[in-house]
C-alpha cells in the first residue's frame, strides 16, 4: 500500500460566510421552530435537533470539521452544566416540598387569606420579593410560584394571567438581585461594576415594575369568583388539611433556601439540603415511607401516595387537587434538559461557523445614534434568545459585540450592561423552544404562549430602554474612547 493511499485527506479550507449564508442557519432555525411548535405542534427537541443537522451541513460547507463542531458543542454544555444540575435539583425540591406538606400548607394559607381579586398582583409582588432575596427566577417559580399557581387554581382565577405575573416578578429579581448570576454576568461582560449596574437598572426596571403592578392590580380586580369557586376552594382545602398535618416546622425547607441565598452559599448544595430536610419532615410529620420519599425526589409526588392519609381517597380527588399535587421529581425536568442540550448543540455549531460575527459586523456598520445603538443591542439580544435560547448567551454574545462600541460613542459601559439585562435575560422564558420557557410551563402547568402575553415586566423593560436611548433620559455619558486599530471587515464568500 502506497503512502498516498494511507495519507489523510487535506483539511478543507475555512470560508468566511457572506451575509446571506451567515443569516441562513438562523433564519432556517426560526422557520423550523415557529412552524413546528406553533402550527404543527411538534416536539421542540426534535425541531432543535433538525436545526442542528441543517446548521452542521452549512458548517461543513464552510470548512468546519466535525471535531471543531464537537468542540463548540462541548464548550457550551460545559459552561451550562452548573445550571443543568440546578435544574435537576429543583425538580427534586418541588417533589419533596410537596411530600413534606410545605407547598400544600402555603397553598392552604393562601386559599384562606387571599381574595380572588388580589391573587394576580400579589403573585407578582411576592415572587418579586422572593427572587430579589434569593437571586434566582427558576428557584422562585419552582417554590413560591408553585404555591401561588395552586392558590389561583383553587380560587378559579385565570392561570395564564397568574403565571405571567409570577414570571414577571421572578425576573425582576433575576435582573435586580446582587445574588443573581445574570446580574453579575452582565456588568462583567460590559465592563461596569455590579452595584453601578443595579442602580442604572432602576431607570428602566423601576418604571416597568410599577406599570406591571398597576396592570396586574386592575386585571386582578376584574377576576370574580364564579358560583362554584367557594365550593372548589373548600374542597381543595379539605383535601390538603386531611392529607397533610400542618405545623410551622414545615417552613424549614424554604428557610434553608432563604438562609443559603442570603449567606451566598452555592445553590446546588443548598437545594439538596433543603430537599433532604423536606424528605425528613415528610417522613416524621406526614408518615410517608422511605420509598415514597425517594419516589417524590425521583419521579415526583403523586396523589396516590395520599391513600389512607386522613381518609383521603385519591380516586375521587378534584382536578385542582391533582394539578397541585401531581408534580415535581428529577424526572420531570427531562424534557427541559433535552431542550437545553439541543439548544447548546445548535449554539455551539453556529458559533464555530462564524456566522454570528458576520451578522454583527454588518449590523454595527449601520448604527450611529445612541437610540440606534440601544435598539441594535436589544435586537441582538432578542435574536440570540430566538436562535440560541440560552440566557447566558443573550448577555455574552451581544455584550462582546458591543463592548467597544459604547465607549467609542461616549456611552458608559453601564448602559450596555443594563440593556443586556432589559432585553436578553427576560426574553428567553417567552420563547417556547428555550430551556427557560419549557421549565416555566412545566413547573406552573401553563403553556408558554398562554402566559407570555401577561409577562408584562419582560416586555416593558426593553421598551423603556429603547425610549431612554432615543430621548437621552437615563443615559450615562463619558468621554469617547478611541480604539487604536480598526478591525477590517471579514471577506465574504
Amino acid at each position: 500500500m502506497t503512502d498516498s493511499s494511507t495519507a489523510a485527506a487535506p483539511p478543507r479550507e475555512r470560508r468566511t460566510p457572506g451575509l446571506l449564508v451567515a443569516a441562513l442557519p438562523v433564519v432556517l432555525m426560526l422557520i423550523v421552530m415557529i412552524a413546528g411548535t406553533v402550527w404543527l405542534g411538534l416536539d421542540p427537541v426534535v425541531l432543535l435537533v433538525a436545526s442542528c443537522a441543517v446548521t452542521g451541513l452549512i458548517a461543513r460547507w464552510l470548512g468546519v470539521t466535525w471535531d471543531e463542531m464537537l468542540t463548540g458543542i462541548r464548550s457550551k454544555i460545559d459552561a451550562a452544566m452548573p445550571a443543568l444540575l440546578i435544574l435537576i435539583s429543583i425538580g427534586m425540591l418541588i417533589g419533596t416540598w410537596t411530600l413534606s406538606g410545605t407547598i400544600p400548607m402555603i397553598v392552604d394559607w393562601g386559599l384562606k387569606a387571599i381574595q380572588p381579586s388580589w391573587i394576580v398582583v400579589l403573585s407578582f409582588l411576592i415572587t418579586m420579593v422572593v427572587s430579589t432575596v434569593t437571586g434566582t427566577s427558576w428557584g422562585s417559580v419552582g417554590t413560591v410560584g408553585v404555591a401561588l399557581i395552586g392558590v389561583a387554581g383553587g380560587l378559579g382565577v385565570s392561570l395564564p394571567m397568574t403565571a405571567g405575573a409570577i414570571i414577571s416578578g421572578a425576573y425582576f429579581g433575576d435582573k435586580m438581585s446582587p445574588m443573581s448570576d445574570t446580574t453579575n454576568l452582565a456588568p462583567a461582560v460590559a465592563g461596569s461594576s455590579l452595584f453601578e449596574h443595579i442602580r442604572h437598572l432602576l431607570y428602566t426596571t423601576g418604571p416597568a415594575a410599577v406599570l406591571s403592578c398597576v396592570l396586574y392590580f386592575f386585571l386582578g380586580r376584574a377576576q370574580h369568583a364564579d358560583g362554584q369557586a367557594a365550593r372548589r376552594t373548600d374542597a381543595l382545602r379539605g383535601v390538603l388539611e386531611q392529607g397533610f398535618h400542618f405545623n410551622l416546622l414545615l417552613l424549614l425547607p424554604p428557610a434553608v433556601v432563604l438562609v443559603g441565598a442570603i449567606a451566598k452559599k452555592p445553590p446546588l448544595p443548598t437545594i439538596i439540603v433543603s430537599s433532604a430536610v423536606a424528605g425528613i419532615l415528610g417522613g416524621v410529620f406526614q408518615g410517608f415511607s422511605l420509598q415514597q420519599i425517594g419516589s417524590s425526589a425521583s419521579t415526583g409526588f403523586t396523589v396516590s401516595m395520599l391513600s389512607g392519609h386522613g381518609g383521603v381517597d385519591p380516586q375521587h380527588l378534584s382536578a385542582a387537587a391533582g394539578t397541585l399535587l401531581n408534580r415535581g421529581g428529577m424526572a420531570s425536568m427531562a424534557s427541559t434538559m433535552l431542550i437545553g442540550l439541543a439548544g447548546f448543540a445548535f449554539a455551539g455549531i453556529l458559533t464555530e461557523t462564524g456566522c454570528l460575527d458576520v451578522l454583527m459586523h454588518r449590523l454595527l456598520a449601520k448604527v450611529r445614534r445612541t437610540g440606534g445603538i440601544i435598539l441594535a443591542t436589544a435586537l441582538t439580544s432578542v435574536g440570540t434568545a430566538l436562535s440560541m435560547g440560552v440566557s447566558y448567551l443573550t448577555i455574552i454574545v451581544p455584550g462582546q459585540a458591543f463592548r467597544d462600541i459604547y465607549p467609542e460613542r461616549g456611552l458608559a459601559p453601564k448602559n450596555l450592561s443594563r440593556t443586556l439585562e432589559d432585553s436578553g435575560t427576560v426574553f428567553v422564558p417567552l420563547v417556547p423552544w428555550t430551556e427557560a420557557a419549557t421549565y416555566m410551563s412545566t413547573t406552573l402547568g401553563v403553556a408558554t404562549m398562554a402566559y407570555a402575553p401577561y409577562a408584562f415586566l419582560n416586555y416593558f423593560g426593553v421598551i423603556i430602554a429603547v425610549i431612554c436611548g432615543y430621548t437621552g433620559f437615563g443615559i450615562a455619558r463619558q468621554e469617547p474612547v478611541r480604539r487604536t486599530a480598526v478591525e477590517p471587515a471579514p471577506a465574504a464568500v
